[in-house]
């Protein structure tokens, strides 16, 4: 169990003192073709499960952490904007490495790589699933064989997700720091120039430098506690994008996470039944989200190397194998929607772990 803390800052996770999270909702891509970087359509909100100890099951409370609301066959994806410093994400779907395909494991590794590195990696939409594609993450319950974990693993005992972060060893983050400073130090001014209004001088007030990272957000009565219907991730199309490969050695990492959480999927009638709060509701439809002309995204970064997928992951079949295809037609973005990306709030509560 790891002993650093994490914490809910609005609907951001905070994992340690440098690896942020946000679970975002949006549309759900066919399951043929490779497609651009979908919309986000707004966060999922999230409550720490010790909040609610007489309407949660007990085996939530028994594995702490936090739970979302998702609807059936809802899509989402992993934002990492406002990571601080270098972290090691282990990204778990029903402890199965979304990276690698590997089982849950304590410990990072190199071969394969099971982890993706922030803030390097600004966001994951899916497991890594070929040369430069992932298949997007899908909500589906567990007892079909659709989840991630059912068809790596042959079972269905886990669901949700799960998150490790390690942070860069005490000597490669004192390096890290000092480059930091120096990037990030404005030359000296000449002195007979004036200093810029950005800075404090003449003309406005004080500024700083924007925070390295991903584009902003707007871019892309108790119940006796009983067992809830239990959800996992299975998943859904392709799109383009890289899973980044490490460039720094594994002993730059530390060898013991600073935070690790469980993130319980909840059906939106349980979450009003064990929240008392009113779930998001059902994600917009594709076709009106194009043809209203609004964005989808191509990131690119060229001196990322992608990570391999591995056979594992290759194999994973997408939830319309179980639940039926998405009827729904498809109305493809036209080439202007496509947007080409690339090159602290207050603390909440701690989020308790648990046995997991």
């Amino acid at each position: 169990m790891a002993n650093g803390s994490v914490r809910i800052n609005g609907n951001a996770l905070q994992l340690g003192d440098g690896a942020q999270v946000r679970f975002i909702r949006t549309l759900r891509l066919p399951e043929s073709g490779t497609h651009a970087l979908p919309p986000g359509l707004g966060e999922f909100p999230l409550r720490r499960v010790e909040d609610h100890p007489d309407t949660v099951p007990a085996e939530w409370l028994a594995k702490g952490g936090v739970m979302l609301p998702v609807h059936l066959r809802e899509a989402m994806w992993l934002s990492f904007a406002g990571t601080r410093e270098p972290a090691a994400l282990q990204v778990g779907v029903g402890k199965v490495c979304a990276v690698s395909g590997e089982r849950w494991t304590g410990r990072l590794a190199r071969r394969p790589q099971n982890y993706v590195v922030l803030p390097r990696q600004p966001w994951l939409d899916g497991i890594n699933s070929g040369k430069g594609t992932v298949r997007q993450f899908v909500a589906v319950p567990l007892g079909l064989g659709a989840t991630v974990e059912g068809q790596v693993t042959g079972e269905e005992t886990t669901g949700g997700v799960q998150l490790q972060a390690f942070p860069l060893g005490p000597e490669p983050l004192r390096r890290w720091r000092e480059e930091e400073r120096a990037r990030l130090t404005p030359p000296p001014m000449p002195p007979s120039a004036p200093m810029p209004a950005a800075f404090g001088g003449y003309g406005g007030a004080p500024g700083a430098p924007a925070a390295p990272g991903g584009p902003p957000m707007a871019a892309r009565a108790a119940a006796p506690a009983r067992s809830a219907p239990a959800m996992g991730l299975g998943v859904g199309g392709s799109m383009r994008q890289e899973v980044y490969e490490d460039t720094r050695p594994l002993s730059d990492w530390a060898v013991e996470p600073a935070a690790r959480v469980f993130v319980h999927l909840v059906t939106p009638p349980e979450w009003r039944r064990i929240t008392g709060e009113p779930a998001p509701p059902s994600p917009v439809d594709r076709a009106a989200y194009t043809r209203a002309g609004l964005p989808w995204f191509d990131y690119y970064d060229e001196s990322g190397t992608d990570l391999p997928a591995t056979d594992t992951l290759g194999a994973v079949k997408p939830v319309g194998d179980w639940i039926g295809d998405d009827h729904t037609p498809w109305v493809p973005p036209t080439p202007s929607q496509t947007h080409p990306l690339g090159n602290a709030p207050r603390p909440g509560k701690p989020v308790q772990d648990g046995d997991w």
